[in-house]
């Protein structure tokens, strides 16, 4: 048996075969060329499971695309694993990209327990549509972008679809300051040890399974 390429083949966290990815990526994709069974997955995928920054586990169980299925929420790097993984499973090639960014319309919760505005390790899918690799950026559903004034990322398969670097009332939103590259499964101890280093508060208050909040509900407070 011929073994898969890498971006085709499932990986630890990209574990398309598992029945409930499986049957989640044939569910949304339906018919019709690579491009339109891609763009329905990013769409699936975007707002099927509610970005919530919170939910900021470090174990590599919690990265799994089958584990964000069964939770319904998760933040950029989990939802960016379950489209590659959807993709995968579709015969579309899918790697996983990284990249840090600054964030200027981060909640004041999520703040100080970061201790910065700055997401390393941000999430994204590299996708090869029709011969042609194009990014995208599943992370925000379109439920936030509407209670942050967010601008929705869109995406047609055709192009790159990165985040914004203004919101709906024109001010400065994310800002993209390094390229981490593409890797065809998580690099999770690489990432992880990132991760303790920069955000020591945020990992200590997930390990010890306190709540570190509700997004949504500091998503009203903003608002407000």
């Amino acid at each position: 048996m011929t073994a898969l390429p890498p971006h085709l083949a499932p990986t630890r966290t990209v574990d398309f075969d598992d029945p409930v990815v499986a049957d989640f990526a044939r569910r949304h994709a339906g018919g019709g060329s690579e491009r339109e069974r891609a763009v329905r997955l990013y769409y699936a995928v975007r707002d099927s499971i509610r970005y919530d920054p919170y939910a900021f586990l470090m174990d590599e169980a919690d990265f799994r695309a089958s584990q964000t299925l069964r939770s319904g929420s998760a933040w950029c790097v989990p939802k960016a694993i379950l489209l590659a993984a959807c993709c995968r499973q579709q015969g579309i090639p899918a790697r996983l990209g990284f990249a840090d960014v600054k964030n200027h319309l981060a909640t004041e919760r999520l703040l100080q327990l970061m201790d910065t505005d700055q997401f390393i390790w941000h999430g994204y899918v590299s996708m090869r549509i029709e011969g042609k690799w194009v990014k995208a950026t599943p992370a925000f559903n379109i439920e936030m972008c509407r209670r942050f004034e967010v601008l929705p990322l869109e995406f047609d398969g055709t192009a790159d679809s990165l985040m914004h670097p203004f919101n709906a009332r024109a001010e400065r939103h994310m800002e993209y300051v390094r390229d981490r590259g593409l890797y065809d499964d998580l690099p999770f101890a690489e990432m992880a040890a990132d991760m303790r280093r920069v955000y020591p508060r945020l990992i200590a208050l997930a390990e010890s399974k306190v709540a570190a909040g509700k997004f949504d509900t500091d998503a009203i407070r903003r608002e407000g």
